[in-house]
Parts: C-alpha cells; sequence; structure tokens
C-alpha cells in the first residue's frame, strides 16, 4: 500500500472509532442481562420459592432468544451489507440496539421481552456484516488484526459493566439508568455511521458471508464438520458460564457475583493479544482448538468439586482466557480452510452453529434452573464440562484428519 493510500485512508478513522464502540456497547449488551437476571425476573412476575429463590429461568430463556435471532437474522444481514452498503448494516444495528436498552427496561412480560431478546440478536447480526468488513477495508495492509480488535472491544466493555454496575448501586440508582445510557449512546452511534465516510467496499471482502455467486467446491469431510461443530461447542462453553456464573457465586458465598465478570473479561481480553503472538511464532490452530476447550473442562471440574469463592474467581479468569479468548474465531479460521473456494459459506457455518449454541443451550440452562432449583448453577457446571469435553473430540478430528493442503494461516484475513 502506498503513503498516498494510508494518507487517504485516514480520513476513515473516525470511523472505526464509531464501529469499535458499536462493538463496545455490543458488548455490554450480550452480559447485562445474566447480571440482572434477578431484577428481571420480579419485573415479569416469576415465582418464589418457598425458600424465598426467585426462579430466574425466564430471564435465561430470554438471554437465548439472542441466539435465536442471529439465527434469523444472518441469512439476509450479510446480503444487505454487500448489495446495499456497510453504513445500512450499521445503522439497522445500532438502532436495533437502542431499541433493545429502552425496551428491555419497558416490557413487563416474559413474553415481550423474549421478542426483545430476538431482537438483540437480529442487530448483533447486522453489526458483524457492517464492521467486520469495514475495519478490514479501512486497515487493509493490517485486516485480521483490525478484526481482533472487535473482540478486544467486546472484552473490554465486559471488564467495565461490574465496576459500572457497583457505581450505580452506590448511587442508590436503578439497573435501568445502565440501560438508558447505553440506549442514548447507540443513538447517538448511530448517527454519526450515517455522517461519516466509508471505505469503497473491496470486490471481496472477508465478512460478507454471503458472496456465492461463483460456484464452490465444497469440501464436506469429517474434519470440516468437526471444525463447523466446534462453532457451537465453544460458543456454548462461554456462554453458558458468561450467563450463570452469578448464582453459582450466590451459592458460594460470594457477596458481589459481578465481580466474576471482570475476571472473566481480563482473561479473554489477555487471551486475545496472547493468542495472536502465539499463532504469530508457529503455534497450530489446531493445537490451540484441542489445548483451550482441554483447559476449560479441567477448570470446570475443579469449580464442581472445589465449592468455595477463590475457585471461581480463579474459574472466571481461566474460562475466559480459555472459552472466550479466539477459539470460535479460530474454529472459522480453520474452517475456512476446507472451503477456499467458499469461505463465505465456511464463516456462515460457524456462525449458525455458534448462534445455535446461544439458543438451545442456554434455553436448556433454563430448563435445568427450574427443573433442579437450588442445585441448578452445579447441574450446569457438569452440562457445561460435558459440552466443551465434545469440543476437545472434535478439535482432535479436526487434527488428526485435516489435510496438509488446508492452508489455515492464509484464511485468517477472510475472519
Amino acid at each position: 500500500m502506498t503513503t498516498t493510500t494510508t494518507n487517504s485512508n485516514k480520513k476513515y478513522y473516525p470511523t472505526a472509532l464509531a464501529l469499535y464502540f458499536a462493538y463496545f456497547i455490543l458488548g455490554i449488551a450480550s452480559s447485562i442481562m445474566g447480571q440482572y437476571k434477578t431484577e428481571f425476573a420480579k419485573a415479569w412476575g416469576a415465582t418464589t420459592s418457598a425458600s424465598g429463590v426467585i426462579d430466574v429461568s425466564m430471564v435465561v430463556s430470554v438471554i437465548a432468544a439472542y441466539g435465536l435471532g442471529r439465527l434469523i437474522a444472518y441469512p439476509f444481514a450479510g446480503p444487505i451489507s454487500d448489495k446495499v452498503g456497510r453504513r445500512v448494516s450499521g445503522f439497522i444495528g445500532m438502532a436495533l440496539y437502542a431499541a433493545f436498552f429502552f425496551g428491555m427496561i419497558s416490557v413487563h412480560s416474559m413474553w415481550f421481552a423474549y421478542g426483545v431478546g430476538v431482537m438483540n440478536g437480529i442487530a448483533n447480526s447486522f453489526l458483524d456484516t457492517c464492521v467486520s468488513p469495514s475495519v478490514m477495508e479501512i486497515f487493509p495492509k493490517s485486516a485480521s488484526i483490525a478484526n481482533l480488535f472487535t473482540k478486544f472491544a467486546i472484552t473490554v466493555a465486559q471488564f467495565v459493566l461490574p465496576f459500572v454496575i457497583g457505581l450505580v448501586a452506590s448511587a442508590n440508582m436503578s439497573y435501568q439508568v445502565i440501560f438508558i445510557a447505553c440506549g442514548l449512546l447507540m443513538v447517538i452511534d448511530a448517527i454519526l455511521v450515517l455522517i461519516l465516510p466509508f471505505p469503497k467496499q473491496t470486490a471481496k471482502t472477508p465478512a460478507t458471508k454471503a458472496d456465492t455467486t461463483a460456484k464452490p467446491q465444497h469440501r464436506f469431510t469429517a474434519a470440516s464438520i468437526a471444525s463447523i461443530l466446534i462453532g457451537f461447542t465453544s460458543s456454548a462453553t462461554f456462554m453458558i458460564w458468561l450467563n450463570c456464573n452469578q448464582e453459582l457465586g450466590t451459592s458460594y458465598g460470594i457477596k458481589d457475583p459481578s465481580v466474576l465478570q471482570s475476571f472473566y473479561a481480563v482473561g479473554a481480553t489477555i487471551a486475545v493479544l496472547l493468542t495472536a503472538q502465539f499463532i504469530h511464532m508457529g503455534l497450530k490452530e489446531t493445537t490451540v482448538l484441542i489445548m483451550y476447550p482441554s483447559i476449560s473442562v479441567v477448570m470446570l471440574l475443579l469449580c464442581y468439586f472445589i465449592t468455595s469463592p477463590t475457585i471461581l474467581y480463579i474459574g472466571s479468569f481461566v474460562i475466559g482466557y480459555a472459552a472466550a479468548g479466539g477459539v470460535l474465531q479460530l474454529a472459522t479460521s480453520t474452517t475456512v480452510g476446507f472451503f477456499p473456494d467458499s469461505k463465505g459459506l465456511a464463516t456462515s457455518l460457524v456462525m449458525i452453529a455458534s448462534s445455535v449454541a446461544n439458543y438451545a443451550v442456554l434455553s436448556l440452562a433454563a430448563y435445568l434452573t427450574k427443573a433442579t432449583g437450588a442445585s441448578a448453577p452445579r447441574m450446569i457446571i457438569l452440562l457445561n464440562v460435558v459440552i466443551t469435553l465434545i469440543g476437545v473430540g472434535l478439535a482432535v478430528i479436526v487434527k488428526r484428519r485435516s489435510q496438509p493442503t488446508v492452508n489455515v494461516t492464509a484464511a485468517k484475513v477472510e475472519n
């Protein structure tokens, strides 16, 4: 890239900041419901057991609706981004996120809230198909790093959120203040997206996920299918922990379980940076796909057998590192290597598997919460162990049966 091109791209830097900020708010949206399950359950008329425990299963079901929204939107969010424009896709995503924040504190029925939860997932899909390709086009020489920083923005938000929750509580303000503030910030960001310049779309962008005009060469093998399914298991591991650790922390005697979120976010943030460096130094992606979930299994078992607050603080950091620090992204890159002529298809398949996990596994967690009562938090740990173990097995299949011709490294830029 010439110096002239570099200088011309500087005019897009404010656009990149606006897009990264949108992902910062997305990070809050993806985890804030899990921090206020009791408050929402009360607002929606949840029952209280004889022991005084409020049934929060309906809130977990609403959180699961996020995955359903992503499933609904992915088939057409990509084409809108490609054919109509990144700006339009980004504006739709931000507008829907603003509606999510305002809507969730306005409804008083679990079913209306479920609809708002679906809108959360749809918003995520539209934002995905805008932000990733846009930042890659703004920083073409560092496309993979630019995309990696979308994950960084999310983890920073998830680190900051517990402190914001603490400040709001100490000021005796309602939790709704956070939702209102985030909604307003998304409205402002949406306006900026309408005003700020966007780079010209390249003919073949990494994250459109919908460019299927050419006849692809599909290679569905045991390894490629296993790689796709890791999208399910890797997402399930961190989604279950992220949304169900509050009750576990309370049952283990932690007075402020929201702090676990900060440990989780620190682990994920460090993992994003270190894993990128390890890959650059020569560590194979398929090795990471085995190693990180294995670490998660060990840590989850320790959290099951050792019922102390300390183990949960350690566990939150380790799960953040090993489950949320890039396994899903590496699974996507690996899958793309199996479909060199169908990168959009490969990316969509992994993300659909991830969306199914968001919906199905959290719905199962909601059922366990309702069915098993006080023992639910530890039962959910065992559920997470089983799913993550399956992920390790899938990764072993990928490593042993993938062909040497699969160029995973070259595919990273496409994700």
